[in-house]
Protein backbone atom coordinates (compact mmCIF):
# COMPACT_ATOMS: atom_id res chain seq x y z
CA UNK A 1 0.00 0.00 0.00
CA UNK A 2 2.96 2.73 0.89
CA UNK A 3 4.41 1.85 -2.44
CA UNK A 4 0.94 2.64 -4.61
CA UNK A 5 0.59 5.53 -2.66
CA UNK A 6 4.11 6.86 -3.47
CA UNK A 7 3.87 6.32 -6.70
CA UNK A 8 0.94 7.99 -7.03
CA UNK A 9 2.50 11.05 -5.12
CA UNK A 10 5.65 11.09 -7.60
CA UNK A 11 2.75 11.58 -10.38
CA UNK A 12 2.27 14.99 -8.36
CA UNK A 13 6.38 15.72 -9.06
CA UNK A 14 7.17 17.88 -11.53
CA UNK A 15 9.53 16.40 -13.67
CA UNK A 16 10.00 13.17 -11.40
CA UNK A 17 11.78 10.63 -13.19
CA UNK A 18 14.36 13.84 -15.36
CA UNK A 19 15.61 15.35 -12.24
CA UNK A 20 16.31 11.21 -10.72
CA UNK A 21 18.05 10.70 -13.68
CA UNK A 22 20.05 13.87 -13.64
CA UNK A 23 20.85 14.78 -9.66
CA UNK A 24 20.86 11.15 -8.63
CA UNK A 25 18.39 11.52 -5.89
CA UNK A 26 16.30 8.96 -5.11
CA UNK A 27 12.30 8.88 -5.65
CA UNK A 28 12.09 8.35 -1.72
CA UNK A 29 15.01 11.62 -1.46
CA UNK A 30 12.68 13.38 -4.01
CA UNK A 31 9.18 12.78 -2.38
CA UNK A 32 10.98 14.13 0.54
CA UNK A 33 12.43 17.48 -1.03
CA UNK A 34 8.90 18.02 -2.35
CA UNK A 35 7.51 18.12 0.88
CA UNK A 36 10.17 20.10 1.81
CA UNK A 37 9.36 22.65 -0.77
CA UNK A 38 5.85 22.39 -0.67
CA UNK A 39 6.26 23.61 3.33
CA UNK A 40 8.34 26.62 2.12
CA UNK A 41 5.29 27.24 -0.38
CA UNK A 42 3.46 28.91 2.19
CA UNK A 43 0.91 30.33 -0.88
CA UNK A 44 1.02 27.26 -2.56
CA UNK A 45 2.28 28.86 -5.79
CA UNK A 46 4.26 26.06 -7.03
CA UNK A 47 7.31 28.52 -6.60
CA UNK A 48 9.62 30.11 -4.03
CA UNK A 49 10.85 33.38 -3.27
CA UNK A 50 13.82 34.38 -0.93
CA UNK A 51 11.45 35.26 1.96
CA UNK A 52 10.28 31.80 1.92
CA UNK A 53 13.92 30.37 2.98
CA UNK A 54 13.60 32.59 6.07
CA UNK A 55 11.56 29.54 7.63
CA UNK A 56 14.86 27.80 7.57
CA UNK A 57 16.13 28.47 11.01
CA UNK A 58 19.15 27.29 10.14
CA UNK A 59 19.53 29.39 7.70
CA UNK A 60 17.94 32.31 9.02
CA UNK A 61 20.22 32.24 11.99
CA UNK A 62 23.53 31.54 9.77
CA UNK A 63 25.61 35.04 9.00
CA UNK A 64 25.58 34.56 5.62
CA UNK A 65 22.70 32.99 5.07
CA UNK A 66 21.07 35.85 2.46
CA UNK A 67 23.88 35.17 0.26
CA UNK A 68 23.33 31.21 0.81
CA UNK A 69 19.73 31.58 -0.21
CA UNK A 70 20.48 34.50 -2.86
CA UNK A 71 22.71 31.64 -4.93
CA UNK A 72 19.13 29.72 -5.78
CA UNK A 73 18.34 32.87 -7.85
CA UNK A 74 20.12 33.60 -10.27
CA UNK A 75 20.51 37.53 -11.17
CA UNK A 76 17.11 38.69 -12.43
CA UNK A 77 15.26 35.74 -10.86
CA UNK A 78 12.63 36.52 -8.15
CA UNK A 79 11.27 32.89 -8.01
CA UNK A 80 12.73 29.50 -7.95
CA UNK A 81 10.37 26.54 -9.20
CA UNK A 82 10.38 22.69 -7.72
CA UNK A 83 12.87 21.29 -10.53
CA UNK A 84 15.40 24.39 -10.28
CA UNK A 85 15.21 24.26 -6.17
CA UNK A 86 16.55 20.00 -6.60
CA UNK A 87 19.17 20.96 -8.74
CA UNK A 88 20.67 23.68 -6.02
CA UNK A 89 19.81 20.94 -3.71
CA UNK A 90 22.13 18.50 -5.53
CA UNK A 91 24.76 20.68 -5.19
CA UNK A 92 24.54 19.59 -1.13
CA UNK A 93 24.40 15.60 -1.85
CA UNK A 94 26.90 13.29 -1.17
CA UNK A 95 29.12 12.72 -3.89
CA UNK A 96 27.73 8.54 -5.05
CA UNK A 97 31.27 7.02 -6.23
CA UNK A 98 29.64 4.23 -7.42
CA UNK A 99 27.09 6.09 -9.75
CA UNK A 100 28.35 5.82 -13.34
CA UNK A 101 27.10 8.22 -16.28
CA UNK A 102 26.37 7.76 -19.63
CA UNK A 103 28.02 9.53 -22.41
CA UNK A 104 24.90 12.01 -22.75
CA UNK A 105 24.91 12.59 -19.00
CA UNK A 106 27.06 15.88 -17.96
CA UNK A 107 29.08 16.01 -14.93
CA UNK A 108 27.10 15.63 -11.85
CA UNK A 109 25.54 18.38 -10.21
CA UNK A 110 27.23 16.91 -6.95
CA UNK A 111 30.66 16.62 -8.44
CA UNK A 112 33.43 18.30 -6.49
CA UNK A 113 34.10 21.12 -9.65
CA UNK A 114 30.11 21.59 -9.19
CA UNK A 115 30.63 21.82 -5.79
CA UNK A 116 33.59 24.10 -5.44
CA UNK A 117 32.05 26.34 -7.89
CA UNK A 118 28.39 26.82 -5.72
CA UNK A 119 30.91 27.71 -3.04
CA UNK A 120 33.44 29.91 -4.94
CA UNK A 121 29.63 32.36 -5.89
CA UNK A 122 29.05 32.57 -2.46
CA UNK A 123 32.53 34.69 -2.43
CA UNK A 124 31.92 36.05 -5.91
CA UNK A 125 29.21 38.56 -4.94
CA UNK A 126 29.36 40.76 -7.97
CA UNK A 127 29.77 37.51 -10.57
CA UNK A 128 32.90 38.78 -12.41
CA UNK A 129 34.53 35.68 -11.89
CA UNK A 130 37.00 36.63 -9.02
CA UNK A 131 37.01 37.52 -5.57
CA UNK A 132 38.02 40.16 -4.67
CA UNK A 133 39.80 41.41 -0.83
CA UNK A 134 36.79 43.32 -0.63
CA UNK A 135 34.34 40.34 -0.80
CA UNK A 136 36.40 37.84 1.30
CA UNK A 137 36.26 40.53 3.52
CA UNK A 138 32.48 40.94 3.71
CA UNK A 139 31.99 37.24 4.28
CA UNK A 140 34.37 37.00 7.02
CA UNK A 141 32.66 39.83 8.30
CA UNK A 142 29.90 38.59 8.45
CA UNK A 143 31.00 35.17 9.35
CA UNK A 144 33.25 36.16 12.39
CA UNK A 145 31.10 39.46 12.80
CA UNK A 146 32.47 41.17 16.31
CA UNK A 147 34.08 38.35 17.15
CA UNK A 148 37.02 39.55 16.04
CA UNK A 149 38.44 42.62 15.77
CA UNK A 150 38.75 44.50 12.10
CA UNK A 151 42.42 44.74 11.76
CA UNK A 152 42.41 41.17 12.58
CA UNK A 153 39.82 40.51 9.95
CA UNK A 154 41.60 42.55 6.94
CA UNK A 155 44.89 40.32 7.80
CA UNK A 156 42.81 37.33 7.49
CA UNK A 157 41.83 38.43 4.18
CA UNK A 158 45.35 39.50 2.94
CA UNK A 159 46.73 36.08 3.83
CA UNK A 160 44.05 34.42 2.55
CA UNK A 161 44.59 36.13 -1.13
CA UNK A 162 48.46 35.43 -0.93
CA UNK A 163 48.08 32.41 -0.14
CA UNK A 164 45.51 31.56 -2.93
CA UNK A 165 46.57 34.45 -5.25
CA UNK A 166 49.08 32.41 -7.50
CA UNK A 167 49.15 34.74 -10.63
CA UNK A 168 49.57 37.85 -8.27
CA UNK A 169 46.74 39.69 -9.55
CA UNK A 170 45.35 40.46 -6.05
CA UNK A 171 42.18 38.67 -6.76
CA UNK A 172 41.08 34.68 -6.63
CA UNK A 173 40.18 33.09 -9.55
CA UNK A 174 37.77 30.07 -9.30
CA UNK A 175 41.15 27.67 -10.48
CA UNK A 176 43.26 29.43 -7.71
CA UNK A 177 40.51 28.94 -5.68
CA UNK A 178 40.27 25.49 -6.48
CA UNK A 179 43.87 24.69 -6.56
CA UNK A 180 44.07 26.31 -2.50
CA UNK A 181 41.20 23.73 -1.21
CA UNK A 182 42.57 20.65 -3.19
CA UNK A 183 43.40 19.08 0.10
CA UNK A 184 39.82 20.08 1.59
CA UNK A 185 37.20 17.23 1.52
CA UNK A 186 34.33 19.46 0.46
CA UNK A 187 32.52 16.46 -0.10
CA UNK A 188 31.88 16.38 3.62
CA UNK A 189 32.11 20.19 4.06
CA UNK A 190 29.04 20.76 1.19
CA UNK A 191 27.01 17.44 2.00
CA UNK A 192 23.80 17.43 3.85
CA UNK A 193 22.57 14.00 5.07
CA UNK A 194 19.09 15.28 5.87
CA UNK A 195 17.60 13.14 3.24
CA UNK A 196 18.52 9.57 4.54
Amino acid sequence: MGSSSSSSYMRNIPQAQVLIHETGFSAAHLLRLYERFQFLDKGSTGELRAQDFTAIPSLALNPIGDRIIGSFFPPGQEKLDFPSFVRIMAHFRPTDPNRSRDGTQLEPVNSRNKKLRFAFQLYDQNGDGNISRAELLQVLRAMLGVQVPEEQLQSIAERAIQEADLDKDNVISFDEFRKSLEKVNIDQLMSIRFLK
